[in-house]
């Protein structure tokens, strides 16, 4: 075999095509021609149905789009390709069963599995030992001296766009078979440099470095690392081609307890956190469960937890860095065997620690009764082991093992109240996948996700960002805490880059005799506080502490500087309503930087501030920065873009496609979504913001969950412990959940059943942002519309405003006209997933302006305390807090509505 390509041509296709499809090895037609259940993964029932009915790939293509069906086309190249290197094994059947085991998941193969490959494989086949190592040692794959072995032009150049712009191994496989017309065979000097033993050449003395990042989403989390060598280690994977490092990597840092928090930061780049699991056929117990966080939930893994199962069978559980011998787990502890497989592959993701470790009771439980001590290694000790493998027993930062023991309680009928429409993904690799609430023109084709052009961090990252997206990356020639704001362009590529100002990183806070790390957060009395580069940033809330005197507790209001809660509205320039002067004051703002009313009873045209040729336009907004915050747009006669969808309601009950058509009729848009006819004779409502608006459209329109019906006329405490406030003259509604146990957002009056997050930001760097958008407002609104892409749940929707104590508070409520109890835990873990990945400073979400500029969160959580059904919540409620109705399509809309 190894000398039959030196005596047949390429050109005798039907001998090669013969070879192949017999090697050992090969999957058969009776095993699925595609193997390991790569049918499963596709998106439309019909194409799943023609791929099991399949013999080739090509019987597939038919009804198969390869746009649409990304995964499913990743997973038979991989297959094809694990097929090609796992014939070289022969008759080994477990040298092959040990390769097999590497192409069998979707992520990258660890360094047990590719040892196993190295000690069961070494002494039968070295071409098997060069194949696998030659797909699983660089990221892409090999680098791009690799197509200068292509013997056609052609090919050399898709070869090289292949490499900079595809997402995974499979794409740039799958890519390089499309474009250069042929089938990875070894006879072929470009596959021979891919598949085979070949090694790149020395670059000439006078080359310098491959310039580009590798992968700047991983390079954030670098500055996590708490060792010297594993900080390195990252920034050389992060930022070289082809670096062996992450073998070292795996080795000494992705066990090591004292990095757990580099280990979650790449975990977030590599795979983040999303809700639901589902259609598992060997790790069943993980399926139906809809509000339950998974790192990677899809067929691959089950597939590598029932290979690891069959490895381990064989009484060793092989580490990077220890192994592990232990007795026959098919007879010992089966099922919890099991369950550990599925929780290392599936990967739950809890909120607190975000890392998938076993409890350490669990594990000392099961090495306890199943390892074998006779093997165990001088010193080795059920105890000793796990406190390497899982350090912990709070089942706040570990896995407790009983939960996968047994199915879920949640019926199938159930779980689909809750959706995720984009896992997996449905998109090509690469444009991202957003839940879609723009709604649609019209009822037909109009689908849950929308996918919109992206750009990766880097060429071998798999973070995309949207399109025109502002982005916070490391800076490429700076120390730690130097980064640059670029902009996603429409090359797909970070570009227009901007120097940010370092931040010390160094510099702790000292608070009350104790030494605080930059980015920690803490409380000081009833404060919630951070520590930025040196300085403590805490919230402004008055605090009354139990040694408070009678004089203070008669004299506390619960709201800034203790002003009487009398609702005398102004608008101050930020564009903020506070309920008073005394509160406005208190917050920074002089006499002549506000006036009295509140902003959205203003007319900002009224003065003619544009020219003749423009048309003023109404634009309500409260600023985080201290720019300039007008609240009107000077307009010309724009040029709208036909494809742009994004529905909008004007003052006359007529919807446009986009904002820009309404302006370009010359009507005055009224809210975003579709025009809803219960709003036409809507009353008057009073938002969490203290805000007034004509209809409960224009409050979620603006983003704004509704308080309670009427015009504002109160206004709720800060603080738990205040006194009675003017709140109690208000008839607020009952929750939209029977059973719910709501919260109240500060300086509200009624409780809503959501989940909610109060942030803590930086202003000196909103300024910064807003700098570098020539002097542009940053905005609430900003800051909600980019949060609003991390909800993946449609039945959830982010809705916000800024406190009159200047803390962002961000809501996660049900849309749902009568929420159900699933529903509401379905927020409630997206904002537990949010709340995460701020206080972690993930960037998965860190990344993207003005989020960068968060410093920590706290989180109040919405959840039914009783199944009891009571009374429906009355119509007007549910239009209130029925919440986003208005980007769902109209006939969703109307429904809720």
């Amino acid at each position: 075999m190894q000398r039959l390509p030196s005596y047949c041509p390429e050109s005798m296709t039907e001998l090669w095509t013969c070879v192949n499809s017999t090697l050992p090895g090969v999957s058969r037609k009776s095993e699925g021609w595609v193997g390991l259940g790569c049918c499963e993964l596709a998106i439309s029932t019909e194409c799943r149905r023609e791929c099991k009915q399949a013999s080739s790939k090509n019987d597939i293509m038919k009804v198969c789009k390869k746009v649409t069906e990304k995964p499913l086309y990743s997973c038979i190249t991989k297959n094809e390709i694990g097929s090609t290197c796992c014939s070289y094994a022969g008759r080994h059947t477990t040298c092959r069963e040990y390769c097999q085991a590497i192409f069998r998941t979707d992520s990258t193969p660890t360094v047990s599995q590719i040892n196993a490959v190295r000690e069961y494989c070494q002494s039968h086949s070295r071409e098997l030992l060069n194949c696998v190592n030659n797909f699983t040692k660089s990221y892409p794959i090999r680098s791009l001296y690799c197509c200068d072995r292509a013997e056609q032009s052609h090919c050399q150049t898709a070869c090289r766009k292949i490499l900079r712009t595809m997402n995974t191994e499979h794409e740039i496989m799958e890519g390089l078979i499309e474009e250069c017309g042929s089938q990875p065979l070894p006879q072929d000097p470009l596959w021979q440099c891919f598949l085979g033993s070949a090694h790149p050449p020395s670059p000439p003395e006078e080359e310098t470095p491959h310039p580009a990042k590798m992968d700047q989403a991983k390079l954030h989390c670098c500055s996590k690392a708490n060792t010297s060598l594993c900080r390195e280690m990252c920034e050389e994977m992060s930022t070289n081609w082809g670096s062996q490092t992450w073998q070292d990597f795996d080795q000494l840092c992705e066990y090591n307890p004292v990095e757990v928090q580099l280990i979650n930061c790449l975990s977030d780049v590599r795979e983040p956190c999303q809700l639901g699991c589902k259609d598992l056929g060997y790790c069943t117990n993980f399926n139906n469960r809809p509000t339950e966080l998974f790192r990677s939930c899809n067929v691959q893994s089950d597939q590598g937890a029932m290979n690891d199962f069959k490895l381990w069978s064989n009484g060793t559980i092989k580490m990077p860095f220890m192994n592990i011998p232990v007795l026959d787990i098919r007879k010992c502890l089966p099922d919890t065997w099991k369950a550990v497989a599925c929780v290392l592959q599936i990967k739950p993701c809890h909120s607190r620690s975000r890392g998938s470790v076993i409890c350490k009771s669990d594990c000392v439980e099961i090495l306890t009764q199943c390892g074998d001590r006779r093997r165990f290694h001088e010193g080795q000790t059920p105890e000793r082991i796990c406190e390497l493998l899982s350090p912990v027993d709070d089942p706040e930062h570990c896995i407790p093992l009983h939960t996968y023991l047994s199915p879920s309680i949640h019926p199938t009928s159930v779980v689909e109240e809750v959706i995720h429409p984009c896992n997996p993904s449905p998109c090509p690799s690469n444009h991202l996948c957003q839940v879609n609430r723009r709604g649609c023109l019209d009822d037909f084709n109009c689908l849950p996700y929308i996918c919109v052009p992206a750009c990766k961090l880097g060429e071998a990252s798999e973070f995309l960002v949207q399109q025109d997206a502002l982005i916070q990356v490391p800076s490429r020639s700076a120390p730690a805490g130097c980064y640059e704001v670029c902009s996603c362009g429409a090359s797909g590529r970070l570009e227009n880059c901007l120097e940010m100002p370092c931040v010390d990183t160094s510099k702790a806070c000292v608070v009350g005799g104790q030494t605080k790390s930059h980015g920690s957060s803490f409380q000081i009395d009833c404060h919630h506080c951070s520590c930025f580069a040196g300085d403590t940033v805490c919230s402004t809330r008055e605090c009354l502490s139990e040694d408070s005197s009678d004089r203070d507790r008669h004299h506390f209001t619960g709201l800034p500087c203790s002003c009487p809660d009398h609702f005398i509205p102004v608008c101050a320039s930020n564009g903020r309503t506070y309920p008073s002067a005394c509160v406005a004051r208190c917050m920074g703002f002089k006499d002549h930087q506000f006036v009295f009313g509140q902003c959205r009873l203003t007319n900002p045209c009224a003065t003619k501030p544009c020219s003749r040729n423009q048309r003023c336009v109404t634009r309500f907004r409260v600023c985080l920065s201290d720019s300039a915050c007008p609240q009107y747009e000077c307009l010309g006669r724009p040029s709208c873009d036909r494809n742009t969808v994004e529905p909008v309601c004007d003052t006359e009950g007529l919807v446009h496609p986009s904002l820009c058509h309404l302006q370009q009729a010359g009507k005055s848009l009224a809210y975003w979504g579709h025009c809803q006819e219960s709003c036409r004779a809507s009353q008057p409502v009073c938002g969490h913001n203290g805000e007034t608006y004509r209809t409960v459209c224009d409050a979620f329109s603006d983003r704004v969950a509704v308080d309670y019906p009427g015009p504002c006329h109160a206004v709720g405490p800060l603080a738990d412990s205040a006194p009675d406030s003017s709140c109690a003259l208000i008839q607020c509604p009952p929750v939209s959940t029977p059973g719910c146990k709501a919260i109240t957002p500060p300086g509200a009056c009624c409780p809503i059943c959501a989940s909610m997050l109060q942030i803590l930001w930086n202003k000196e760097h909103i300024n910064i942002f807003s700098k570098l958008q020539r002097e542009e407002p940053v905005t609430v609104q900003d800051v909600l519309k980019v949060l609003r892409l991390h909800v993946s749940v449609p039945q959830c929707d982010v809705f916000g405003f800024l406190s009159i104590d200047h803390v962002l508070v961000v809501l996660i409520a049900p849309v749902e006209q009568q929420p159900t109890p699933l529903q509401v835990e379905a927020c409630s873990k997206e904002a537990e997933k949010i709340d995460s990945l701020i206080n972690f400073s993930s960037p998965t979400l860190m990344s993207h302006v003005p989020l960068s500029a968060f410093l920590s969160s706290q989180l109040q959580t919405s959840y039914i305390v009783s199944s009891s059904v009571g009374p429906a919540p009355s119509p007007g409620l549910s239009l209130m807090l029925g919440v986003l109705l208005l980007s769902a399509t109209p006939s969703l809309a109307t429904t809720l509505l």
